[in-house]
C-alpha cells in the first residue's frame, strides 16, 4: 500500500471533490483510496488568517495543487511557501482567466514554475493522483527507526490513546518501544493502522494511526514527535545558517522573533546571535526558544516573521 499525501493550496473546500472529508482543525483532512492505494488531502482551513495552518498543511505534503483565482499577496506567500518547503512535484490550476503569462515572473526560479498546467477539473485531477501514486514504490533500503509527529490525538474506548501523524525519516514497526519527544516518557506500539487497515509497519510518507500503550492523552501535545532513533534530539538552543528569501527586504538583527517551523511545530524562536558578514541572506544564527524544537541533525526549518505584513515567510534554516 502507498500513500501520496497532497497540500491543497486554493479556495477553501477545493478538496471537497477530490476525497472524502476527515478530521478537521486548522487544517482539514481528505481521504481518497483506490484499490491498494490512498491519497491523503490536506487544505490549510484557517490561512490566510492564521500562517501556522499553511505551514503545517504543507510541510505534510509531498505534492501541492496551487489553485489561482486571483493574484493576490497570498498569492506570492503561498509560492514562497511551497518553494521553502522543497515541493517540486505538483498541479497548477489557472482560473477567471488568469493566465500563465501573467504568473510566470512571480513563479520564475520557483519550485512552482516546474508544476504541471492542468484544467480546473477535479475528476481529471483524482485520475492524475492516482496514476501517480500507482507508480510510488516502497524503497529497498530504508532506516531501521522512524519518526512520527504528532498532528493529533485521542483516546478511544477499548484501546487508549490513539496517535494520528505521518511517518518520516524511516520505519515505525509494531510493537516498537518510542521515545516521545521532548519529554523522557515512553510509549509502546500497540497496534498501526493505515487508512483503518491494520499493519505491521509503516514506512516514510505513510499516514498512520498509532494506538499507544503506557502512555496517557494528558501527557501529548500536537508537535511531540514519537521515535526510537538515537539521532533525533530537542533543544531550546538552535544553531545553523539560515537562507532567506529574494524578496526579503532587510537582513535579520537581534532580538528578533521569528517562528521557526519542522514538521508539526511552529514555535517563537528569537534570534540572539546573528552573523551577517559576507552574503547577509545566508547569516549563521542562533535562535532561543521557550519549548523545545524536536530534530534530527541537518533537517531543514521553515523560518516566519509574523510582522512581516504581506511576506511572512522569511526562509529556511539547515539545523546542526
Amino acid at each position: 500500500m502507498s500513500n501520496l499525501t497532497v497540500a491543497v493550496i486554493g479556495p477553501e473546500g477545493y478538496a471537497l471533490d477530490l476525497g472524502k472529508k476527515g478530521t478537521s482543525s486548522d487544517i482539514t483532512f481528505y481521504n481518497l483510496k483506490k484499490g491498494e492505494h490512498t491519497i491523503t488531502f490536506l487544505e490549510p482551513t484557517r490561512y490566510p488568517e492564521r500562517l501556522a495552518s499553511l505551514f503545517f498543511s504543507v510541510s505534510l505534503a509531498s505534492r501541492a495543487i496551487l489553485v489561482v483565482d486571483e493574484i493576490t499577496p497570498a498569492f506570492g506567500e503561498c509560492v514562497i511557501m511551497l518553494d521553502c518547503a522543497g515541493i517540486r512535484n505538483g498541479i497548477l490550476v489557472l482560473r477567471n482567466y488568469i493566465s500563465p503569462e501573467q504568473i510566470a515572473p512571480l513563479i520564475r526560479g520557483t519550485v512552482v514554475e516546474q508544476y504541471l498546467p492542468f484544467p480546473d477539473d477535479r475528476m481529471k485531477i483524482r485520475e492524475q493522483l492516482t496514476t501517480d501514486v500507482e507508480t510510488i514504490r516502497e524503497p529497498g533500503s530504508i532506516p531501521e527507526h522512524g519518526a512520527v509527529p504528532v498532528d493529533h490525538f485521542f483516546n478511544v474506548k477499548g484501546i487508549g490513546v490513539v496517535v494520528l501523524g505521518e511517518v518520516v525519516g524511516g520505519r515505525i514497526t509494531r510493537h516498537e518501544n518510542l521515545r516521545i519527544h521532548p519529554t523522557k516518557k515512553t510509549a509502546l506500539v500497540r497496534s498501526i493502522q493505515k487508512h483503518d487497515e491494520d499493519a505491521e509497519y509503516a514506512v516514510p510518507g505513510d499516514r498512520v494511526g498509532l494506538a499507544l500503550k503506557g502512555i496517557e492523552a494528558e501527557d501529548l501535545d500536537r508537535g511531540y514527535v514519537l521515535s526510537a532513533s538515537p539521532e533525533i534530539t530537542s533543544s531550546t538552543t538552535i544553531n545553523g545558517r539560515a537562507s532567506l528569501v529574494r524578496y526579503w527586504p532587510s537582513p535579520l538583527k537581534e532580538g528578533m522573533v521569528l517562528h521557526a517551523g519542522l514538521w508539526m511545530q511552529f514555535i517563537p524562536a528569537r534570534v540572539a546571535f546573528v552573523d551577517n558578514s559576507g552574503d547577509w541572506k545566508k547569516p549563521v544564527i542562533t535562535l532561543r526558544t521557550e519549548t523545545d524544537l524536536v530534530y534530527f541533525p541537518g533537517d531543514r526549518l521553515i523560518l516566519h516573521y509574523l510582522d512581516g505584513g504581506k511576506l511572512r515567510v522569511a526562509g529556511t534554516m539547515i539545523l546542526e
